[in-house]
């Protein structure tokens, strides 16, 4: 025994060197192992993997009307052009009604799941870790069943009650979902290659990250979409206003720098973005407030196969009056206002919007600059990827959903109805049965009703 804990011994130091040798081998290539100085200097070019840049693909004809500008102000009409552009695009997909906003959120979210998943293929793609793509591709569809089972359950109970086969599939869920997933796990420690291991759990990292940060999110701004369309419209476009906004008054005014990781960015911008979107913000929902397309619950209507948004206005969307403070009753000289109510609401979505909405577009600088490119991809002129422009809207769409769970949102009597309608006969009977047992008691239903009934 002692001379085998001697040879053991004497082995360990050799065959771990021989095995971090190994390991070392793909890490030193990547640059994750560098001597004391190497490690403190995380964006030195040698630690920082090669990424192709983004190319230029303006269109031509753009290209000559603006030669003779100089690079500055080329720019500011490439951005502008494209900008209304896009807006126009987006009331147009407005006018298009929810279902063609859901495939406008799936098809955003997968094109920003590619261009993330891209630049990882892009700094690691020499080393052929197996399956990467193929896995990164899988999860994003396991993630998305997974998300939108539950919206179907949730939403298109009517549906489900009549088909049989969705009856299944809403039932056993979660447990599909999970095995999916496990499917994919087990694909992943399969694949798992000699000298590669760190880089190979560094990339399942990177993916469920990617997933975390942009399916996760995307999932919830559907789930705004359902509560009503101004649930939806209001955010997305007061962080298009504060983006425009701040980029104006930053390219007239700006002289502060404001970020180190976004040098462009300064105070004047961050500032004078912060009122515009305020007091666009306050004006856009009065006229959104005014029509019931954009105020009511979107729901799944079994009857005619469609999309509904048709309902009494909630009183959210009703004007009322409201007494005005001293100091403003004195400026202004009146005592009251009418007001709907989203207005007030509206001036905090805008608040966020403007003051912490910008920190997800800092994020996403950094997370650039650490891989020492412009933007995630060139697929807008002048404004980069479809990421560079939904970074800010990600963190919007989170913050959006957790004010209307925390501050609006009460029982939904059509969401109750629909889960009532996939349970069992016996149980929705136990229901109903409880149920007149507690309006008698409070008397809702008088005793002669129930009797005659």
């Amino acid at each position: 025994m002692t001379e085998l804990r001697r040879r053991g011994a004497a082995a360990d130091p050799d065959s771990t060197d021989n095995l971090s040798d190994k390991e070392a081998d793909g890490d030193d290539r990547l640059g994750l192992v560098g001597d004391a100085e190497g490690e403190c200097e995380g964006d030195t070019k040698a630690n920082t993997p090669d990424v192709p840049p983004s190319a230029d693909n303006t269109p031509e004809y753009l290209n000559k009307a603006l030669e003779g500008l100089s690079s500055r102000w080329r720019n500011w009409w490439i951005r502008g052009i494209l900008s209304l552009t896009m807006i126009s695009g987006f009331f147009l997909i407005i006018y298009l009604g929810p279902v063609m906003l859901i495939i406008v959120v799936m098809s955003v979210q997968i094109k920003c799941f590619q261009e993330i998943i891209t630049i990882g293929y892009r700094v690691y793609h020499s080393y052929e870790l197996p399956w990467f793509r193929t896995l990164s591709w899988y999860f994003l569809i396991c993630v998305n069943y997974f998300f939108y089972g539950e919206t179907v359950a949730d939403y298109f109970g009517a549906l489900v009650q009549r088909e049989e086969p969705l009856q299944f599939l809403v039932r056993y869920h979660r447990f599909i979902s999970f095995a999916l997933y496990l499917a994919g796990f087990c694909m992943f420690v399969l694949s798992l290659v000699k000298k590669h291991y760190r880089l190979q759990f560094y990339m399942f990292a990177w993916t469920h990250v990617t997933l975390l940060i942009v399916v996760t999110q995307s999932h919830l701004v559907i789930q705004n979409l359902f509560e009503g369309m101004i649930w939806f419209i209001v955010p997305i476009s007061i962080v298009i206003c504060n983006d425009i906004m701040a980029y104006l008054f930053g390219f007239f005014f700006g002289r502060t720098p404001l970020i180190k990781l976004s040098p462009k960015k300064t105070w004047e911008g961050f500032i004078g973005g912060f009122f515009s979107t305020v007091v666009f913000s306050f004006i856009f929902a009065y006229l959104l407030s005014q029509y019931q397309y954009f105020v009511c619950p979107v729901e799944y209507n079994s009857e005619t196969n469609r999309f509904a948004v048709e309902c009494q206005p909630p009183d959210l969307f009703i004007q009322q009056e409201y007494t005005l403070p001293a100091v403003v009753e004195n400026t202004i000289g009146q005592k009251t206002v009418h007001l709907y109510p989203f207005q007030i609401h509206s001036v905090a979505l805008s608040s966020f919007a403007s003051l912490i909405g910008p920190f997800g577009g800092f994020f996403a600088s950094g997370f650039k600059r650490a891989f020492k490119i412009k933007d995630f991809a060139d697929t807008i002129p002048g404004h980069g990827g479809i990421m560079d422009r939904f970074d800010c809207q990600y963190l919007m769409a989170t913050f959006t959903h957790v004010y209307i769970a925390s501050f609006i949102r009460g029982p939904n009597p059509s969401k109750v109805l629909q889960q009532l309608l996939v349970l069992q006969p016996e149980q929705q009977l136990s229901i109903f049965n409880t149920l007149r047992s507690h309006l008698r008691e409070r008397g809702i239903l008088p005793p002669a009703v129930l009797e005659a009934q």
